[in-house]
């Protein structure tokens, strides 16, 4: 899966590592539907929110309600969020705040640096830095930051995609100075002692061991291992072994003055902030992160180009076969992007644990159902900043496998072809649901947030994704189905028992029908 979160929690095991823990992460890039509860919190969020706006203006919609009647309808809440104010700073950091009025605040740190951004011989960096981050920086010693943190009663966390970098915390609103303090530390003058490192590579080579037991992360790693072979996105987050045992100081060093530059960082806030004081906190900690680089040698992505292939790991000794396939979908700024989200939500998802058996909305979830075809799917789109995958991911037993190909491939047909207005129109209530479900707490919204600037160099509000969303029509999601999904070739990871998955050829030839 594109995105490695880290969650750090004190532990005193003296051989274990020191963690902090954080409340609520979820992957930034797979568009699926939200639990109901977290998507009526987030509408009361939001709702509540414009209901203190009102109040304070004596507005005449607050004045015209009555009590039992419902206070502030979707669009009203839509229209009604908070405003994301957005500076830049003299060397080129962004600074990005939503103000909430929330007592808690959470903020952070989003670098424009991933596994993309590094070579086969350095693979791993930035997720070993993920790792030295919290081991104490140059004014700080590890205990004494984790004091530091324990005092404030705060959670501070990390993760590491294939494009981004975060380091966030979260913690009372009136600690915010202190929080922005300590990440400015973390992130500018962590320690890199040789004795820590040495000590993480151990750490690290036990999570690489525990990540290959994660059935998903190794799919989904696998797939775009062979959709972009050869090219940097092809490489996964944590890295390979090998340069686990291998990276040094100097490497780590040489990662950090190649890409922490201030124009690929994001200073984030969502919660009790201030966003002027939060910009002259920016100003006080990080006015000093270079924005040059050495030479001028400033890094340029190369294209990453998709290959239709396949990989399979044949293990008949496990219980489930865990199967993605994915086409080349479009990027995290492309037009088409909104369509294909529609598109995958009209597919869905489904789990046993699932209620609503022949019932359920998603036409794939109900043959699954009746058919006994997979234990689970989900319909994903990862997107990065040139291009995407856009695929189904299932896990099933090794005598459903070829059904379950068929089907889902047959839901890529369908969408090409003889999508319908109720499809659409389910698929789009599906997909508002999931975008205001997501953003349940300070932490998923600063998140959304800070890679929203990296993105699209602003944040898109959720009025806008409603009418964007809004604006998709049948035709739309044909047309752009049919650019994405007809006639292509496909990536295909597998992994399991997966004798019975169909030869690459003919999962090739069910990627278009002939019709007369």
């Amino acid at each position: 899966m594109d995105c490695w979160r880290r969650h750090f929690q004190l532990e005193t095991h003296p051989t274990k590592k020191r963690r902090y823990a954080t409340a609520a992460d979820s992957p930034p890039q797979l568009h699926l539907p939200q639990p109901n509860q977290e998507m009526a919190a987030s509408v009361c969020r939001v709702g509540s929110t414009v209901g203190q706006a009102l109040a304070k203006t004596r507005s005449p919609v607050l004045l015209s309600l009555r009590r039992g009647h419902a206070s502030v309808s979707y669009a009203q809440s839509l229209l009604g969020a908070p405003e994301t104010r957005l500076t830049t700073l003299d060397n080129g950091l962004r600074v990005a705040s939503e103000e909430t009025g929330h007592a808690t605040c959470t903020v952070g740190l989003w670098i424009g640096a991933g596994s993309r951004y590094e070579s086969e011989k350095n693979n791993g960096a930035g997720f070993f830095l993920e790792h030295m981050a919290f081991k104490g920086t140059k004014k700080h010693p590890q205990t004494a930051l984790e004091q530091q943190v324990e005092s404030m009663g705060a959670h501070l966390s990390a993760y590491t995609s294939r494009e981004h970098t975060a380091y966030y915390m979260k913690t009372l609103a009136k600690d915010l100075p202190k929080a922005v303090e300590l990440l400015s530390e973390v992130v500018q003058s962590c320690s890199l002692n040789e004795a820590e490192i040495e000590q993480q590579r151990g750490v690290v080579l036990r999570e690489l061991e525990e990540v290959e037991g994660n059935l998903q992360e190794v799919c989904l790693d696998l797939l775009h291992a062979t959709a972009f072979q050869g090219t940097p996105l092809g490489h996964s987050v944590l890295g390979p072994s090998n340069n686990a045992r291998n990276l040094s100081r100097q490497d780590l060093v040489d990662y950090i003055s190649s890409h922490y530059k201030a124009p690929r960082m994001v200073l984030s806030a969502a919660g009790g902030v201030n966003h002027e004081e939060l910009v002259g906190l920016a100003r006080s900690h990080f006015s000093g992160v270079s924005f040059e680089y050495d030479g001028d040698a400033v890094p340029v992505l190369s294209p990453c180009r998709f290959t239709g292939s396949e990989i399979r790991m044949r293990d008949d000794a496990l219980p489930l076969a865990h199967i993605a396939v994915a086409v080349e979908g479009a990027s995290a700024a492309s037009p088409d992007i909104v369509p294909l989200m529609v598109a995958n939500s009209i597919i869905g998802s489904y789990d046993l644990t699932y209620g609503g058996g022949k019932h359920l909305s998603s036409r794939l979830a109900r043959l699954a159902v009746e058919e006994n075809l997979c234990h689970s799917f989900q319909a994903f789109h990862s997107s990065y900043c040139d291009t995407g995958l856009l695929g189904i991911y299932f896990v099933a037993d090794k005598h459903q496998i070829e059904d379950m190909m068929h089907w889902s491939q047959n839901a890529w047909m369908n969408l090409c072809t003889t999508v319908t207005e109720s499809d659409v129109a389910r698929g789009k209530n599906a997909l508002k649901a999931s975008l205001v479900g997501q953003l349940n707490g300070t932490t998923p919204i600063c998140d959304d947030i800070g890679r929203h600037v990296l993105n699209y160099g602003r944040r898109i509000p959720l009025a806008e994704w409603d009418a964007r969303i809004d604006a998709v029509t049948p035709r739309m999601v044909r047309d752009v189905c049919s650019k994405y999904l007809y006639d292509k070739c496909p990536a295909v990871a597998a992994v399991g028992p997966v004798e019975q998955l169909p030869d690459y050829n003919r999962m090739r030839s069910a990627m278009y029908w002939l019709r007369f």
